[in-house]
């Protein structure tokens, strides 16, 4: 095997923990560098991995032996990390949102293009069992045609449990847009394309009080609603309602339902990779659990970076920059709707990714074969020295 694909993280925050968790050990990338704004922070994690190198943002983007920039900055900075790393013939894969409004999400995306360099974002979650197995199931027509669906997240707030939650609250943040990308993007993997969308949207206080760390207690600004409801009308003639709010305590509902002419499933919340997929079907008597037949099994974050690597002419990668870019649109067109009071037309759409066979954990963790090496025209030998080897 020749070396790996070579990563440079830009942000060290919470969420870094667990993409580090998936990729610090795996064979087929090397996390070579680090960047936070943060200096003693992007040492300490650096010190914690061998091999890696702590640098400033800028010397890390301008890095000439990295392939790939994985960007875990805030949303607010996420284009402009994005167009540094790419303005350096890297290819990148961001956290969502793919940017904080549509045009800035655009403009990421036309850049990539004429450099000639691919982009990914996050969430890869729903290339799990989870989502995974629920389109299989709507795929094999076991509820029929789907007609209908409703995504529902209720939660009081982020700034319970996350010491610095500012961002959350700030433009780019809110419910909708730090959490819709899970539900949206499941939503086009179960039942493709938006074509419209109408929204409504409330904000029920105006500052919120951190619950933990060393900030306990200060008040935080709410800039942006943080109600956010909508319909989404699908290319293929579907309806779905969805509610994400980040002003109520819980919820009964099912974080996903899909209802077809035959059947409902219940899908599990696109936050997480796995979870229950249950049917009911026309005229039987309850829900039945449906095994995992689809989707990476025991993932974690920075799957689906892994999933962008082995990409290529003949398979897209399936968390790829035109379904971020087309689930962005959809989101910002839903506050725009809210905002003006009308349905609106979106500008993209965009093919449903390819579905996830059924992966075991020991073929995307490590290579199938030691011998084997990258594919041609994958993301793994776009650079010379670049022979990672890295499974489906």
């Amino acid at each position: 095997m020749g070396d790996a694909h070579r990563i440079g993280i830009v942000g060290l925050g919470v969420i870094s923990r667990a993409y580090l968790g998936t990729l610090a050990q795996h064979p087929g990338v090397r996390i070579a560098a680090v960047a936070d704004l943060d200096a003693a922070r992007a040492a300490e994690v650096a010190q914690q991995l061998p091999g890696t190198e702590a640098l400033s943002v800028e010397d890390l983007l301008a890095a000439p032996d990295l392939d790939t920039v994985l960007n875990l900055t805030t949303p607010a900075a996420h284009a402009e990390i994005a167009l540094g790393a790419i303005g350096h013939g890297k290819h990148v894969y961001a956290e969502k949102p793919l940017a904080c409004t549509f045009d800035d999400g655009k403009a990421v995306l036309d850049a990539a293009t004429a450099a000639g360099v691919g982009v990914a974002c996050a969430p890869d979650t729903v290339l799990g069992t989870g989502t995974q197995t629920a389109r299989a199931a709507v795929d094999a027509g076991l509820i029929g045609r789907p007609f209908a669906a409703s995504a529902v997240m209720v939660t009081p707030g982020h700034e319970r449990w996350h010491p610095n939650p500012d961002f959350y609250y700030a433009p780019g943040g809110g419910p909708l847009l730090d959490m819709g990308p899970y539900y949206i993007s499941a939503l086009v993997h179960l039942l493709g394309p938006v074509r419209t969308v109408t929204g409504a949207s409330s904000r029920l206080r105006g500052e919120r009080v951190i619950g933990s760390g060393p900030r306990q207690g200060e008040r935080v600004p709410v800039e942006v609603d943080s109600h956010v409801s909508g319909v989404l009308e699908h290319a293929g003639g579907a309806l779905s309602t969805l509610t994400t709010s980040f002003d109520g305590v819980t919820t009964t509902a099912a974080p996903i339902e899909v209802h077809g002419e035959k059947g409902t499933l219940a899908v599990p919340d696109p936050n997480h990779f796995d979870g229950e997929v249950r049917l009911y079907e026309l005229g039987g008597t309850g829900w039945r659990t449906l095994p995992p037949s689809a989707g990476y099994a025991d993932a974690a974050r920075g799957i689906g970076l892994l999933d962008f690597l082995r990409a290529d002419d003949r398979r897209p990668p399936r968390a790829g920059g035109d379904v971020a870019l087309h689930v962005l649109e959809t989101m910002t067109a839903l506050l725009c709707s809210a905002a003006e009071g009308r349905r609106i037309t979106l500008t993209t759409s965009v093919e449903r990714p390819e579905p996830v066979p059924l992966t075991p954990a020991w073929m995307w963790k490590g290579p199938q074969d030691p011998q084997e090496g990258p594919r041609e025209g994958t993301r793994e030998g776009t650079r010379e020295g670049t022979q990672g080897c890295l499974p489906m």
